[in-house]
């Protein structure tokens, strides 16, 4: 399950992503008031996706946040990743942030082959999913 700060990025990026057609710039109080997101919740989002090089901000009169990238080149395994982290869900087969379980030996493993086919089929799935997408499936 994904988080609210997570649920939040992705509203908040689709919002952005629609906006960018206009190459407009977003204010944080237009975000969270057009998606019910708790502004001071948005406002440590946004720096966390400005942070990672998905948002450029920029203040005062025309600012707000923009976009670094096209919007068919932000991936939500990539959002998802920056927010909550693994998306595995056993750590022994996580592809970026792997252990190994202290309780069992991975060669022989019976619970192993069957979480590395959910962490495939997963991220085909987010990797094909980007905000470019989204944004037209949610109008």
């Amino acid at each position: 399950m994904i988080s609210n700060k997570c649920k939040y990025a992705i509203k908040a990026l689709l919002y952005i992503a629609r906006q960018s057609e206009e190459n407009r710039a977003v204010m944080t109080s237009e975000i969270a008031q057009a998606q019910k997101i708790p502004r001071k919740f948005l406002e440590v989002i946004l720096r966390d996706l400005r942070n990672n090089r998905i948002l450029d901000s920029k203040r005062g009169k025309d600012g707000g946040f923009r976009l670094l990238r096209k919007p068919e080149e932000v991936s939500m395994t990539e959002i998802i990743r920056i927010m909550d982290g693994p998306i595995a869900m056993l750590p022994c087969v996580s592809l970026n942030y792997y252990r190994s379980c202290e309780e069992c030996d991975e060669d022989c493993c019976q619970v192993k082959g069957l979480f590395e086919q959910i962490r495939d089929r997963t991220l085909e799935v987010l990797n094909n999913a980007n905000l470019k997408t989204l944004a037209k499936q949610a109008i």
